[in-house]
């Protein structure tokens, strides 16, 4: 079962911590009038709140991801393998019109690679140990294509927007419904906004509409995967993005690209249900980029 992004999960982390900092600071007061709440001032503490979280996330993800695997930033080959590394991002970046990414790579033996950063012009590309061994030069070309896409199509800054807006509603319907129940619990006296029985209400709340609001995000994810395959096509030649998901789908070694992380790489990860998949099937992968021949 596939496991929430890492960008989700910072996300969620870092608004469980914007709701506590909110609450010991008092600045939810704003969203209350009268003893009721004041929708429109609480829709504009939530709209700070999940866009601040989502655009924080974002900022954080290369960190985060490099910390993730243990990748390192290679600022000199060592070898003849890092200088084609190199020099293969640099070409794809420079055919795409984006900023050179940071080149990383991480010790793992499952043949993966994810692109991650704040913009076009500064992202991050790891890629595996297991990937430079498992694929050939061509297979490994189209990859990078394949992620150099992502950066050029600016998937990460279009998830933190679609996630910011997620979070917002996540917020405002979090605090309207925990109103709600802790003034029914209450028996309507001295219910809503007020003391700790709320906030619990209002953290749960938050946790099961934020997993509800994933699954929007791991549609988008599902999507995104189609055109960067496409542009890892023009980048690399079809043949060879066609070549590197086949070798993918062959590969049935253990993952160790940490679940949080896995839908930024390149194989995906499936899982009992469709909704819960960051990647589409290799299949239809390989089906949609031989429709498109």
């Amino acid at each position: 079962m596939l496991r929430i992004v890492l960008f989700v999960l910072t996300n969620l982390a870092v608004m469980a911590l914007l709701a506590i900092v909110v609450k010991l600071t008092g600045l939810d007061v704003y969203a209350y009038r009268r003893g009721g709440l004041d929708l429109q001032s609480l829709l504009i503490l939530a709209a700070v709140m999940g866009m601040g979280g989502s655009f924080i996330s974002l900022a954080l993800s290369k960190t985060i991801a490099r910390m993730s695997v243990g990748a390192q930033v290679i600022t000199q080959p060592r070898n003849a393998t890092e200088q084609w590394l190199v020099d293969t991002v640099r070409a794809h970046a420079q055919k795409a019109g984006i900023g050179m990414p940071e080149v990383a790579l991480y010790d793992a033996p499952e043949m993966n690679a994810f692109a991650t950063g704040m913009s076009r012009n500064h992202a991050l590309v790891a890629v595996s140990s297991g990937l430079l061994a498992g694929m050939d030069r061509e297979q490994a070309d189209a990859v990078l294509g394949h992620e150099i896409t992502h950066v050029a199509n600016g998937d990460m800054v279009t998830m933190a927007l679609i996630q910011g807006v997620l979070n917002t509603f996540v917020i405002f319907f979090a605090r309207v419904l925990g109103t709600l129940v802790d003034r029914a619990l209450a028996g309507n006296r001295d219910g809503g906004g007020g003391g700790f029985a709320y906030f619990a209400i209002v953290m749960v709340l938050q946790v099961a509409l934020g997993f509800l609001a994933s699954l929007i995000v791991l549609a988008f994810s599902r999507w995104r995967e189609f055109r960067a395959d496409a542009g890892g096509a023009r980048l690399a030649g079809r043949g060879a993005m066609i070549s590197a998901l086949q070798r993918l789908a062959a590969n049935h070694g253990e993952n160790t690209l940490p679940k949080a992380i896995a839908a930024f790489g390149i194989s995906g990860e499936g899982g009992i249900a469709r909704l819960l998949m960051s990647h589409p099937p290799i299949e239809e992968r390989i089906a949609a980029l031989r429709a498109a021949a």
